[in-house]
């Protein structure tokens, strides 16, 4: 971790602009083609959740504007972004977990799958840990939306970015899923998010 020389950075303006706004998170809705994705997770036996979600963190630390947060009058530079993924209970409850990245999926699976297990096995809604090293990320698998928006207080400054993924449809043969990001825009603009979002669809273009 170290921390944004802002004094030098070139968009001290932007940044300094942004920071006032109440309300400082802006949020575009994007279809993201699944179709190699989904049929690779099928062929592996991965879980198709768990493989887009790897693919978003995988993205998130390619792009160093996705580690950036806001800390008191200070800009964190994190040196690895992990998972807060809203993880879904029988009974339709949720708790939030705490996933540490790995490059390699299979550990990364592994990780997520004790906090499925620790999240299944109570009602607990925090996760594990609580750190601003993380993209809040939830899946609303019944909704084919256009847009989202986000419950926030305002007693907590957070600057995470958050993403949702919605209902996956298919239409000759390819498979689309809408997904919602939202950032705090003193920390990125909409070429930062594009990049994400291009460098996103390449990983779960991969076929490997």
């Amino acid at each position: 971790m170290k921390y944004l020389d802002i004094d030098n950075w070139n968009r001290k303006n932007q940044y300094e602009f942004f920071i006032e706004y109440e309300e400082p998170y802006f949020g575009v809705c994007v279809p993201i083609d699944v179709t190699v994705a989904y049929e690779n997770a099928k062929r592996k036996g991965h879980s198709f959740f768990l493989s887009y979600l790897h693919a978003t963190i995988q993205a998130a630390n390619q792009i160093e504007e996705f580690k950036y947060r806001i800390s008191e009058d200070k800009v964190v530079i994190h040196d690895v972004i992990n998972a807060s993924a809203t993880i879904s209970r029988s009974d339709n409850t949720f708790g939030f977990s705490y996933i540490d990245f790995d490059l390699d999926f299979a550990v990364f699976q592994a990780n997520a799958q004790k906090e499925i297990d620790r999240i299944n096995g109570s009602y607990e809604l925090m996760p594990s840990r609580s750190t601003d090293d993380v993209l809040y990320l939830s899946s609303l698998p019944w909704l084919d939306f256009m847009f989202t928006s986000h419950a926030r207080t305002f007693k907590r400054k957070g600057s995470a970015p958050m993403i949702s993924y919605g209902k996956m449809t298919e239409k000759e043969g390819k498979r689309s899923m809408p997904v919602s990001i939202h950032v705090h825009h003193a920390l990125m603009d909409g070429f930062h998010v594009g990049l994400f979002v291009d460098l996103f669809q390449k990983l779960l273009n991969d076929e490997s």
